[in-house]
């Protein structure tokens, strides 16, 4: 390596820490500390290892980099900017401001070149790992001998504060499990956090746990030593049967006069000590975002290696083509978020003669019959695979020497689970899908929404969606859940309510590009409503809510029911007729979907004039006023549940034919105010 070289690489370097703290002064808001330290190791990476194309961010075979510690944007818009992406320098002097491509933390809808959305500790981690998977499932699914169209690695920087963080335990220890070799993780070892030094809460031996998840491990002593650094990723691409982490030991804020403390890790440096960083690094103190020709023209190299790799790529994907005409349909149809001609030609319709079914059961027979039609549908449960109804033999599932098979053996990780099905959505080829109880789905609340926030297209699958689960009890019923999934932006919630308006939840699940679904389903066998009876399921759920049974004549009330309190509130209709009352049924499996439609369909399904309305949902009442009325009210929970036989847990709370009756007839004659009675129990 000639002088030359070696002074191109330390002016690169200085060049990005310098950019990225000429970004967070200019914003008066962010991180400098991570760029100032972990610069020479993502200089590194990108100019020595990874393989990226700036002029297509999106080529399927690229390798993969996330910055899990989001924090250190400024770092990433750096890289993105120096390594030719659509990032401009006015892009980065509108660091942190509103509408600009270069937000407090990546944003993968946002930025050309952010692979996922980052930020909140540990998720970048996992999401690393779900790239890794679906890097793993379409190699084993499509590379034949002679032909290798997916061979890439996944690479993270990762901080103190992301391996402090539990999902990052999670996903660990499954990716250990996994043998991934070719997720290589860079860890920013600088002893430092947001409020002091480590030491204060944080020191384990991080390696040796490492270790004891089957990860391959390595140190790196000096954070600037790029020799060090590649030689250490060169080691962990050769160890193809472990996943890497490579501890560089950083100065965080290197070269400011507070480097090696918490002050530099989250404000900006100040004026004057911009100064005096920049007369350390050998800039003229009186300039900002400079970018010296000699840096564009060198760091610039890697791209147009890239683009070479995929051009390469390209030729040996066209001969591919020709050999397995099928296969790469399919790679280019699942890349392009697309679905197989005929793929829902199997899904079931189910009739009053397939007896009672619990809408988990339904969901299980509609995603074998998707499976069977989509074979890049990826995914399975955090260890309840057999009560979420999903495939549950652990030796035909996605494991090390198989890596070619769809279903998915989490284990009890939900967080790291949510955050993967994240990752793989961002990767591209997979449509994912988890699954897990709807009381846990609070464990994988933050992964769930980065998902949102990322327009990622993956579906969770919660089970055992009530007070319905019964003898369990309150640790395990889910009241306020679904009422709060309902609040994430960006997401569709739907909780059908027999097993065709289940079939139909996965429909719109599988056709939804840029958002994701979560399927609300039932433990308790409910009635499968006569198609040819009622309201059809296929037009109903996509509209979010319909008439399932109309009254005879104009309606003096309309009830509204979801999920298992649908078939309740049927029972309900049919008993008022009895006693001269005229009521319309509405099926309301989301509230997303119907907020979607307009206001000529919202008025045909919850007409202005009939204003007596009855919600009959076994969880929160929260968010239901808007659709019930000042004159009408709800059955609802307020309060937690009870262990018991579901049937009386349920009838307890005033989950009855003759609550929803005697409800109705006092909204009728306007006094809703006593309906609840059964949920202020003590």
């Amino acid at each position: 390596m000639t002088n030359t070289t070696v002074q191109l690489d330390q002016l690169s370097i200085d060049t990005i820490r310098l950019l990225s703290v000429d970004a967070v002064q200019k914003a008066n808001s962010g991180h400098p500390g991570l760029p100032l330290g972990a610069a020479p190791m993502a200089y590194v990476l990108w100019s020595r290892f990874l393989r990226f194309n700036p002029n297509d961010p999106h080529w399927p075979d690229r390798d993969r980099f996330v910055l899990s510690a989001g924090h250190g944007s400024a770092l990433l818009y750096s890289m993105l900017h120096l390594y030719g992406y659509d990032l401009s320098l006015d892009d980065l002097k509108q660091f942190r401001q509103m509408h600009s491509k270069t937000p407090g933390h990546p944003e993968s809808n946002l930025t050309a070149g952010v692979e996922v959305t980052t930020g909140p500790l540990g998720q970048g981690f996992a999401n690393g790992l779900g790239m890794a998977m679906a890097e793993a499932f379409l190699a084993a699914t499509y590379n034949r001998e002679g032909h290798t169209v997916v061979d890439h690695y996944t690479y993270s920087i990762v901080s103190d504060g992301d391996l402090m963080e539990g999902i990052a335990s999670e996903a660990a220890s499954l990716a250990g499990h996994l043998k991934l070799g070719k997720m290589i993780y860079l860890y920013d070892d600088n002893h430092i956090s947001l409020d002091g030094p480590t030491s204060l809460a944080f020191t384990e031996d991080r390696m040796k746990r490492f270790d004891a998840y089957g990860w391959h491990t390595q140190h790196v002593a000096d954070g600037n030593d790029l020799d060090a650094i590649e030689a250490a990723i060169r080691a962990a691409q050769a160890d193809t049967e472990r996943p890497s982490i490579i501890s560089v030991q950083t100065v965080i804020g290197y070269g400011s006069p507070m480097e090696g403390t918490s002050k530099v890790h989250g404000s900006p440096l100040g004026e004057e000590n911009v100064r005096k960083v920049k007369e350390f690094f050998g800039f003229d103190p009186d300039q900002s975002f400079v970018v010296p020709d000699w840096v564009r023209e060198h760091v610039g190299e890697a791209g147009k290696r890239g683009a070479d790799l995929q051009s390469d790529w390209k030729q040996r994907f066209e001969a591919y083509s020709q050999e397995f005409p099928a296969e790469s349909q399919q790679f280019t149809l699942s890349f392009a978020g697309k679905l197989p001609e005929g793929w829902d030609s199997k899904l079931p319709l189910f009739t009053p003669d397939d007896k009672d079914m619990a809408t988990r059961q339904a969901s299980g027979k509609a995603l074998g019959a998707l499976k069977e039609q989509v074979p890049f549908l990826f995914g399975g449960s955090a260890d309840l695979a057999s009560s979420n109804e999903m495939p549950t033999k652990g030796e035909l599932s996605f494991q090390p020497g198989h890596y070619e098979l769809s279903n998915i053996w989490f284990g009890v990780r939900e967080h790291a689970m949510g955050a993967a099905l994240n990752g793989m959505s961002q990767h591209g080829g997979v449509h994912p899908y988890g699954g897990t109880f709807l009381n846990f789905s609070d464990y994988m609340r933050g992964a769930i929404r980065l998902t949102a926030l990322a327009e990622s297209k993956a579906t969770f699958v919660f089970t055992h969606d009530s007070i319905g689960l019964g003898e369990d009890g309150p640790t395990h019923q889910p009241v306020e859940q679904v009422v709060s999934l309902r609040t994430v932006p960006n997401i569709i919630v739907i909780r059908p309510g027999d097993g065709n308006e289940t079939v139909e939840a996965w429909r719109v699940a599988m056709t939804q590009p840029k958002t994701p679904v979560v399927l609300i389903l039932s433990r308790q066998k409910l009635p499968v409503l006569d198609q040819a009876k009622y309201g059809s399921a296929r037009q109903g759920v996509e509209r979010g809510a319909y008439i399932l049974s109309e009254a005879e004549g104009t309606p003096q009330l309309i009830l509204i029911g979801t999920g298992s309190e649908l078939s309740l509130v049927l029972k309900a209709q049919a008993e008022l007729k009895k006693q001269g009352i005229q009521a319309r049924v509405v099926s309301m499996p989301s509230w997303e979907l119907f907020e979607q439609q307009d206001q000529a369909y919202h008025h045909e399904v919850l007409p202005p004039t009939i204003k007596k309305r009855l919600a009959v949902e076994a969880g929160s009442p929260i968010g239901w006023h808007k659709y019930v009325t000042d004159e009408g009210t709800t059955i609802s929970m307020n309060r937690f549940g009870l262990s018991g036989p579901y049937e009386e847990v349920l009838a307890y709370f005033g989950f009855t034919l003759e609550n929803v009756v005697s409800s109705a007839i006092a909204v009728l004659e306007g006094k809703p105010a006593g309906i609840e009675k059964k949920e202020v129990l003590s």
